[in-house]
């Protein structure tokens, strides 16, 4: 093949860094977004908050305000009392400065942070260690304790069997009786929460009816059904469990709910997750009838190109110093256009979605309609990648809660009329129909399939089973009391 040099013309989509960083920005959520503002705020020296200056003014204000009213106050010494009455054409605020209480509390110009403030979590192996260490063992003993708290999971179970310990240990521990590990054994199961270091549902059952007095009404009773007939008790087969405890239905149904009273997950009382609080992107609230969007003005802070940095380029300056501060004010103009851009889209596309869904904010989810993310693009002539990237991690705070973007994208099922219905509207009527049915005879997926077709929307009884599933809702077996 003789090799030979040709010149060709096309047209290619390329991605230009500004593009790519408007993109980015676009599919960050609000925490991340935060995060990226602050690392270009750290790398950009052309970069600045709007707010900044102003902010660190009020600061400095409030300080000296915080300082000036408290040297009054002392030194006219009647007003740092609280007084009993208030006149009645006077506020709280003119007679008692609130600002006071924060001076009082915390040095001049800081702001207590009460996320600070609170607690630590106490996670579940760390309340019982310290019930360990009330508790007068041995050294030998204090060993098998100690492995056994690190076998509980964050529920309150063993994560493995308790043979498995006592293995694991007589390779350490030298002549160690199977007899001795299960004494020590039942001693931490006495431990706070009531069930706790179980090898199961049946056995953590078992310690907290054990744990309870003696003259609890119903309490034996409990305790041969847990022990021997629970399968019974969870297929709900009421003759059999009458006829194996030789006891009549109504005490059948005390025994029950003692049994209902009981904590199946021992570790939750005690294990406390960490708080994590969603930050919306979006306001929406009805205004004269009607319904408004707008942006939460707290997601990221306004920039702005330094005035004072952007005004020392010469632009006759060649210098390596100069190039640099042009380039850095170049990608300085590039993030806050992204910036921008972000916002509006944000903005649109949550004005488009409120639009759409009026039915819901007014009626709750059994008014949504189907939408998927093609119908927003086609409105406002956007790429369905850059919907789907809008409405990824992203938020609304609305009178109904605070919800993301991709609540409102369902599929359809068609109607008799001809029109549409929404998935989560299936669902909404789901949870509708077995909030209100009869416990002791639950409706079944083709009953409620039956009552949806009434109303007009055609689901098959798979259907109801896989949404009902989905919103974990159990089968009607499940559901069924008949005590």
């Amino acid at each position: 093949m003789k090799q030979s040099l040709q010149l060709r013309m096309g047209q290619q989509l390329s991605m230009t860094p500004q593009l790519q960083q408007a993109i980015k920005l676009l599919q960050l959520s609000t925490l991340d977004l935060q995060q990226e503002i602050q690392q270009a705020l750290d790398s950009n020296m052309m970069l600045e908050v709007t707010e900044e200056e102003r902010t660190s003014l009020q600061e400095q204000s409030v300080v000296e305000n915080k300082v000036d009213t408290t040297d009054r106050m002392s030194s006219e010494g009647s007003q740092t009392d609280m007084p009993d009455e208030l006149p009645t054409d006077s506020s709280w605020e003119d007679v008692f400065d609130s600002v006071q209480m924060g001076a009082a509390s915390a040095p001049a110009g800081e702001i207590p942070d009460f996320e600070v403030q609170r607690s630590k979590s106490i996670s579940l192996q760390d309340h019982l260690q310290w019930q360990m260490e009330m508790v007068p063992f041995t050294t030998r003993d204090r060993a098998i304790v100690a492995a056994v708290i690190d076998a509980v999971n964050s529920d309150g179970y063993l994560s493995v069997p308790a043979a498995d310990i006592f293995q694991g240990l007589s390779e350490q521990i030298e002549e160690l009786e199977e007899d001795e590990f299960y004494a020590v054994l039942h001693r931490v199961q006495q431990f706070d929460p009531p069930g706790v270091a179980a090898e199961g549902l049946q056995d953590s059952l078992s310690i907290q009816l054990r744990q309870l007095p003696e003259n609890t009404a119903f309490r034996n009773e409990a305790i041969q059904l847990v022990n021997h007939y629970l399968d019974l008790l969870a297929a709900q087969d009421i003759a059999k469990l009458i006829k194996r405890l030789a006891i009549s239905e109504h005490k059948l149904s005390a025994t029950i709910a003692l049994i209902r009273s009981l904590d199946p997950i021992p570790g939750r009382s005690i294990e406390e997750g960490k708080s994590e609080y969603v930050i919306p992107d979006l306001f929406v609230s009805k205004i004269n009838g009607k319904w408004h969007v707008e942006l939460n003005p707290d997601i990221a802070p306004k920039l702005r190109v330094n005035p004072f940095y952007s005004g020392m380029i010469k632009r006759a300056d060649n210098s390596k110093d100069n190039v640099s501060m042009k380039e850095h004010l170049q990608e300085a103009r590039w993030f806050i256009k992204s910036l921008h851009s972000r916002n509006d889209t944000l903005l649109r596309v949550g004005r488009s979605i409120i639009q759409r869904q009026t039915g819901f904010l007014e009626h709750g989810a059994i008014a949504m309609k189907p939408m998927v993310l093609r119908d927003i693009a086609e409105e406002l002539e956007l790429h369905e990648s850059t919907i789907s990237r809008v409405t990824t991690q992203k938020y609304m705070h609305l009178p109904n809660g605070v919800i993301e973007f991709k609540y409102f994208f369902s599929s359809h099922v068609s109607t008799e009329g001809g029109g549409e219905c929404s998935a989560t509207a299936i669902r909404a009527f789901i949870k509708e129909l077995v909030s209100s049915e009869n416990p002791v005879k639950p409706l079944s997926d083709s009953k409620m399939a039956e009552l949806l077709k009434e109303k007009g929307i055609n689901v098959a009884r798979r259907t109801i089973a896989k949404y009902r599933e989905a919103i974990s809702i159990p089968s009607s077996s499940q559901r069924k009391r008949l005590l």
